[in-house]
């Protein structure tokens, strides 16, 4: 899935531009969500897109998981991560920890300085894995793959670029690259035809996506693309440089529910997962303890 301008190729066009707006959440905390409730479906097999940022007092105290596996990529400052089986770590800028959830994690996420901004993405599980055991794995920025050629670079979290693959997998199969782009330049970036795919841009105001001849989008939207094969960007900045997410993931094209911290195929069994953690069971076994 390295970039590619292969002429028997179908590019993405896009159908559909998404403002991710920036707004509070509890005290100290800002986000911007780029993938809600209602782009689920649009947007299968992905649940939540949140850019956050918090202040020193804000973060998230100890919550449950079930059900889904989680990329956070951090892009300024750190995030303390305490994952209540005694293991404690802090995630910096640059680095990337995969979490699945499975069948129930605790877990709690505070700042650790007071200039911080991170990306949560929530990847929804098939049904038949959705209570595997839960795990947890962190790369620091050093350990991701990453290539450069004619003003592109580019990070491989997962799937594979200009020749460059990451050793990484979600249990559904994704794709997570980082891209910059310097001032005129472009990328084409292959993309399997049957999965879903968006960009969601960090940087820049001049960025084109899909044909040349689209109107540039700017930083903060979710840029989603129909069907076809190769993802095509320009940068027509002459001065800026454009950063984006290109995420793409296989389809499960099962029911899902999403309630708070859970993600289930059907209402009863995200009443199932409050109620295993309320009495501290099936995964939820350290709630009274932590």
């Amino acid at each position: 899935m390295s970039a590619s301008c292969d002429s028997d190729r179908v590019t993405r066009q896009v159908i559909k531009n998404v403002l991710a707006k920036l707004q509070k959440e509890g005290e100290g905390a800002l986000v911007r969500n780029g993938i809600t409730e209602i782009h689920q479906a649009l947007l299968d097999p992905f649940v939540l897109l949140v850019d956050f940022s918090f202040s020193l007092t804000a973060g998230f105290a100890k919550h449950p998981h079930r059900g889904f596996e989680s990329v956070t990529y951090m892009l300024q400052g750190g995030i303390i991560h305490k994952y209540f089986k005694g293991h404690e770590s802090t995630i910096k800028a640059g680095d990337v920890q995969w979490m699945t959830a499975g069948r129930g994690i605790i877990h709690s996420e505070f700042p650790e300085e007071e200039v911080n901004n991170g990306l949560q993405l929530w990847i929804n599980l098939p049904s038949i894995h959705r209570m595997i055991e839960p795990k947890n794995l962190e790369l620091s920025s050093l350990e991701i793959p990453r290539a450069e050629k004619d003003g592109v670079e580019v990070k491989v979290i997962a799937g594979d670029s200009l020749g460059i693959k990451s050793p990484y997998y979600t249990t559904t199969p994704i794709m997570f690259l980082d891209f910059t782009l310097k001032p005129g330049s472009q990328t084409h970036q292959t993309v399997p035809e049957s999965w879903t795919a968006f960009a969601y841009i960090l940087e820049g105001d001049e960025g084109v996506f899909g044909s040349l001849n689209s109107l540039a989008i700017q930083a903060h939207y979710v840029v989603v693309f129909g069907p076809g094969d190769l993802v095509s960007v320009w940068n027509k900045s002459t001065s800026r440089a454009l950063r984006f997410l290109l995420i793409a993931g296989e389809p499960i094209g099962e029911p899902l529910v999403q309630c708070g911290p859970f993600v289930m195929s059907s209402q009863d069994e995200i009443d199932m997962a409050f109620e295993d953690y309320r009495n501290a069971k099936n995964g939820f076994e350290l709630a009274k303890s932590s």
